[in-house]
């Protein structure tokens, strides 16, 4: 078999058979297939796509490229969650903890950020103390004891992943539904959970830009999960605003915090329920209305909070830092940034919000870059809210004056203020499930 004939193939956009997949993503991980050709093969299915069939199997292939993940000593029905990203995004953070406090037993590993979308685990260590790369014994444990556990990725779990993301990555292929279905399904896979809740994020600060495509991607990836034998739920969310006031690693654990005791932004808290709820309903906690109650009691009752600060306790970060946010990284430059002019927030770029973020400091553009856990912005002023010249639109914190400088045009490029009021917009659109798609 020849790599030169499987590009050929789907360059003609005929399908690859079971046997052609298999040898490309197992000669690419055992460096037997060179970057140029996986390039060119990933060129061919951006143009030419992939079916059904061909998706899933990638999506195996990859799973069982290295280690896949055994979490049959948990007890419980296992729930995995896996948002699509963007900025301000701060969802899991507050739904494990949620979905724990009611018994779903979540084992989960996230990733960090790159480019204008924050990442979970560098958010995670903004806390002081923290560990996310413990022992899989020790994350095995946590997930036994506590109920509730979130890692980074590490050892030899879905090394295909890796290998093929940072080519495309570098290819311009990164917007290819059948490969961003087998990247995210073959991860969550290879976690080993029973059942698995995606949030497809979609508008001008995601990778899908329309609701067609985020059901679209949504579909496979559903279909993906339920031909595997693993129950799949994906709700499409909004990203055309940035989610919450909070963006930047220290600042979205403050907002984290406010949120799981009742005191967080609108948008993060509905969000965030409705997504536990969907975890809760997966994990056989009862219908999705008694799951929405149940989850709202948890904050209610401090429950929630109380889950996070275990979870955090065990691994090894300071708690004291989730009960008084002052002790988390401090910044040490800060800047108001203010309206040039009256009128009504009528959109907002959103990509060019978090890209802004990345300039301050909060964000990496390079995998091997470092950040400022405290630098970042928090929003003052949002899509649909009445300014007048003047008004603090977001305050911005750097390590350094020209970081301001530079986050400062940054951000003021992203407001469109204009004399207009924009369409309310909504945080949901449609849940995508093995019945079908219910648009909300």
């Amino acid at each position: 078999m020849r790599m030169y004939d499987i590009i050929e193939k789907k360059r003609d956009g005929l399908a690859l058979n079971d046997e052609e997949i298999d040898f490309f993503v197992n000669g690419y991980v055992a460096g037997d297939i060179p970057d140029y050709q996986v390039s060119a093969l990933f060129m061919a299915v951006f143009f030419q796509g992939m079916d059904a069939r061909e998706t899933a199997h990638l999506t195996m292939a990859m799973a069982r490229s290295g280690d896949m993940l055994d979490l049959s000593s948990i007890p419980g029905i296992k729930v995995d969650k896996h948002s699509t990203g963007g900025v301000g995004d701060k969802t899991t953070l507050v739904a494990v903890p949620l979905a724990a406090a009611l018994g779903v037993p979540v084992a989960k590993i996230s990733g960090r950020g790159l480019g204008h979308t924050g990442g979970t685990i560098d958010k995670m260590e903004a806390i002081p103390g923290l560990d996310v790369a413990p022992s899989r014994a020790r994350f095995l444990e946590i997930a036994r004891t506590v109920g509730g556990v979130v890692v980074g990725q590490s050892g030899n779990l879905d090394p295909a992943d890796k290998k093929f993301y940072a080519l495309r990555d570098v290819t311009a292929t990164v917007n290819s539904v059948p490969l961003i279905a087998s990247s995210v399904m073959s991860k969550k896979i290879a976690a080993g959970a029973d059942r698995i809740l995606l949030e497809v994020t979609c508008g001008n600060g995601a990778f899908m830009k329309s609701v067609d495509d985020a059901v679209e991607l949504s579909r496979q990836m559903v279909e993906i999960g339920e031909n595997v034998g693993r129950t799949t739920v994906a709700l499409i969310t909004d990203m055309g605003v940035p989610l919450g006031s909070c963006i930047g690693n220290a600042l979205e654990i403050r907002e984290v915090c406010d949120v799981l005791q009742g005191k967080g932004p609108e948008d993060v808290t509905e969000v965030c329920v409705e997504l536990a709820a969907n975890m809760a309903e997966l994990g056989g906690k009862g219908a999705l209305d008694a799951c929405r109650d149940a989850v709202r009691a948890q904050i209610d009752s401090g429950a929630a909070f109380a889950k996070f600060r275990e979870m955090i306790e065990a691994l090894g970060g300071d708690v004291a830092a989730l009960d008084n946010p002052d002790l988390l990284p401090q910044p040490t430059c800060s800047r108001a940034v203010y309206a040039p002019h009256g009128g009504i927030v009528y959109a907002m770029d959103t990509e060019r919000v978090g890209i802004a973020s990345v300039v301050l400091g909060a964000g990496r553009v390079k995998k091997e870059d470092g950040i400022d856990y405290a630098a970042g912005i928090v929003l003052a002023k949002k899509t649909g809210d009445a300014v007048a010249a003047g008004d603090v639109l977001a305050t911005i914190y750097a390590a350094r004056e020209e970081l301001l400088d530079d986050g400062e045009r940054m951000l003021l490029g992203a407001y469109d203020i204009r004399n207009e009021r924009p369409e309310p917009r909504r945080h949901f659109y449609a849940r995508v499930s093995r019945d079908g798609i219910e648009y909300v």
